[in-house]
C-alpha cells in the first residue's frame, strides 16, 4: 500500500514535536525538584526545633534522617529515591510515608477538583458563548461583571462568604465537611468560580473573533441556518484556544484546592500540605510539591500532544 509522502513527512514532524515536548517536560520536572529542594533547605528553622527536644536528641534525629550530610549527598539520595517512586517518610507524621499520605488524601482532592472543573467548563462555555452572541446587551454585561468578580475575589474570602450566606444565614447547605452530594456544592462553586470567569472571558473573546471571520459571512451567504453557523463554524473554531489552556486550567483546579479544603474541612491534601509547611516537614512539602508539579507538567504535555493532532499547522511544522 502506497503512503503519500506528505503523510510520512507529517508523521515525522509530529514525532519530533512529541519528543521535544517530552524532553522539555522532563527538564521542567528536574528544575522544579531541584529548586524546591534547595528553597526548603534555606527556610529558617528545622523540622526538629522544639522546646522539649534536647540538643542530643536533635543531633540524633538529624543523623537518622541524613540531614547532617552535605547538601549534595542529600540531593543525590533524594533524586535516586524519586526515580524509584519513593517520596520519603514524613518527619512529623511518624511511621507514615509521603506516598501513603498522598494515596489516602488525593482521591478527595481529585474528586473536588474534577467536580469543579466540569462545572467550570459547562458554565464557562455557556456564559461565554451567550455573552458573545448577545454582545452589548444585558447578558453580555452580566457575564463580564461575573468574570471580573470571579478573578478578583480570593478563595478564602469567597469560601467564607458562601458559608456565611448559604450555610449560616439561609441554611440551604451544610457549613463544612465532605459527607455527601449536598456537602460538595459550596466547595465546588467556591473552587470553580475563578475558572468559570477565566473560561467565560476566553470563549467570549474567541467567539467574537470567529464571528467576524470571512468564512462566517460565506456560510451565511450559502443560506445555512443560524444553528448550523453557530455550532459548526463559530463554536467549533472558538473552542480551539480553550484546548491550549486546558492543561494549566486542569492542573490549577486540581492543585488549587488547598484553601477551599481548609475552609470546608475536606479531607484532602490541603490539610497535610499546610500543616507540613507549618511544621517544616521537608519530606512532605517536597513530596506533595513534586507530585503536583509532575501532575501539572503531565497535563500540559498531554494537551500539547492533543493540540498537535487538532491543529494541522503543528503537524506540518512540528513546532
Amino acid at each position: 500500500m502506497h503512503i503519500p509522502s506528505y503523510l510520512m513527512k507529517s508523521g515525522g514532524f509530529m514525532s519530533r514535536y512529541i519528543f521535544k515536548r517530552l524532553i522539555i517536560s522532563l527538564l521542567t520536572v528536574w528544575i522544579l525538584v531541584t529548586a524546591v529542594f534547595l528553597l526548603i533547605r534555606v527556610l529558617p528553622g528545622d523540622p526538629f526545633t522544639s522546646e522539649k527536644m534536647t540538643p542530643e536528641i536533635k543531633a540524633n534525629m538529624m543523623k537518622y534522617y541524613g540531614f547532617d550530610r552535605p547538601l549534595y549527598e542529600q540531593y543525590g539520595k533524594y533524586i535516586m529515591n524519586l526515580l524509584k517512586g519513593d517520596l520519603g517518610n514524613s518527619l512529623k507524621y511518624h511511621n507514615m510515608r509521603v506516598n501513603d499520605i498522598i494515596a489516602q488524601t488525593f482521591p478527595y482532592s481529585a474528586d473536588l477538583g474534577i467536580r469543579a472543573l466540569l462545572f467550570a467548563l459547562i458554565a464557562g462555555l455557556c456564559l461565554g458563548i451567550n455573552a458573545a452572541l448577545k454582545m452589548g446587551k444585558f447578558w453580555d454585561y452580566f457575564c463580564i461583571t461575573l468574570a471580573i468578580i470571579g478573578v478578583s475575589v480570593p478563595d478564602f474570602i469567597l469560601g467564607s462568604l458562601l458559608q456565611y450566606v448559604f450555610a449560616l444565614q439561609l441554611k440551604w447547605f451544610p457549613v463544612a465537611r465532605w459527607l455527601g452530594f449536598k456537602y460538595t456544592i459550596l466547595p465546588v462553586f467556591g473552587l470553580s468560580l475563578y475558572t468559570v470567569a477565566l473560561i467565560t472571558r476566553l470563549i467570549r473573546v474567541s467567539m467574537l473573533d470567529v464571528i467576524n471571520q470571512d468564512y462566517i459571512t460565506t456560510a451565511e451567504a450559502k443560506g445555512l441556518s443560524t444553528f448550523q453557523i453557530i455550532w459548526r463554524h463559530q463554536i467549533r473554531n472558538a473552542i480551539l484556544p480553550i484546548v491550549t489552556v486546558m492543561g494549566p486550567i486542569t492542573a490549577a483546579v486540581l492543585t488549587g484546592t488547598f484553601v477551599i479544603e481548609m475552609i470546608f474541612a475536606v479531607p484532602g491534601m490541603g490539610k497535610f500540605y499546610v500543616q507540613g509547611i507549618h511544621d517544616l516537614d521537608y519530606s512532605l512539602i517536597l513530596g506533595m510539591t513534586v507530585f503536583y508539579g509532575v501532575f501539572l507538567v503531565a497535563a500540559n504535555f498531554i494537551v500539547d500532544i492533543i493540540y498537535g493532532f487538532v491543529d494541522p499547522r503543528i503537524r506540518i511544522t512540528g513546532k
